[in-house]
């Protein structure tokens, strides 16, 4: 069981607000952190692993990280972290990476085998690709069988298909080593498939807790589907107004009546949903 309590004074994307977390994770679980960017979420993930202070507690089992008298360094905690930026040694080729956590090359080459790098061993990072890269990111956070596993938008720089892939085989890995995992992410879909807890932050406070369905399903009432995309345009094509919304990597076209197109604003989020065949734009 983790158990975090803790506070810490933040300036955020509006100015200054207070990180206030206090929460229980179980052991095992698979916890997804989103928000708006400057929300605290990065600031949580560094404050688990020792990488920033705070005021409060954290607890892993019966092991004390954090409280006004002790503050474990991030060396003595049993954690793995998975960077968006990788975060490799370029003199190091990928065994050896590997190899500076723990002196272990049976368990080296089990990640790498499981992530299909072991034809890669002996490359180095500047030799390897954004998703090879991430791969051995992953593996080398592994290697000291972490009790607690922090990933920071892994896998926000790579392309769709790659994600995909790739958030199977951290899936794979969490179930197989029964690690603890968080992982701050902003895509919904990669929240969705792979964690079983969903935390919420806005201005350092939780606001929203609970299975990823019930927390990120947008519909509401008899609409069907929900989604949230960004306007980029409206054309008026003889009577009719179309609105032009960009949702994740597709474009579609939404007819809209000519008081929405007098209101809605080109760049501002907006809400494409429907019930049954007939779409509906509506402001967010």
């Amino acid at each position: 069981m983790i158990r975090i309590d803790i506070k810490k004074e933040l300036h955020g994307s509006t100015g200054k607000m207070n990180l206030d977390v206090n929460v229980e994770i179980k052991n095992g679980d698979f916890v997804a952190l989103a928000g708006v960017s400057g929300s605290g979420k990065t600031t949580l993930l560094r404050i688990l692993s020792g990488l920033e202070n705070a005021e409060g507690t954290l607890k892993i089992d019966n092991e004390l990280w954090l409280d006004k008298n002790v503050f474990l360094p991030p060396q003595k905690r049993k954690i793995g972290f998975v960077f968006q930026d990788y975060a490799l040694f370029p003199n190091m080729n990928v065994l050896d990476n590997l190899l500076y956590v723990k002196k272990d090359k049976e368990l080296a080459y089990y990640l790498l085998g499981i992530t299909d790098l072991s034809q890669l061993a002996k490359r180095f990072p500047n030799s390897l690709s954004g998703g090879q890269k991430q791969r051995v990111s992953l593996c080398r956070a592994l290697m000291n069988k972490p009790k607690l596993l922090l990933m920071d938008e892994p896998l926000s720089a790579l392309d769709p298909h790659l994600r995909t892939k790739l958030q199977n085989e951290i899936l794979q890995l969490h179930k197989e080593f029964k690690t603890t995992t968080i992982m701050v992410s902003h895509d919904p879909s990669e929240i969705y498939r792979l964690s079983n807890r969903v935390i919420v932050l806005n201005q350092g406070e939780i606001i929203k807790d609970g299975l990823a369905k019930d927390v990120l399903l947008k519909t509401s009432g008899s609409a069907k589907f929900s989604l949230e995309g960004e306007l980029l345009e409206i054309t008026k094509v003889d009577v009719i107004y179309v609105a032009i919304v960009a949702i994740g990597q597709q474009i579609v076209e939404v007819i809209i009546s000519s008081e929405e197109a007098s209101t809605l604003k080109i760049g501002q989020k907006v809400n494409v949903s429907t019930k049954a065949f007939a779409p509906m734009l509506r402001q967010n």
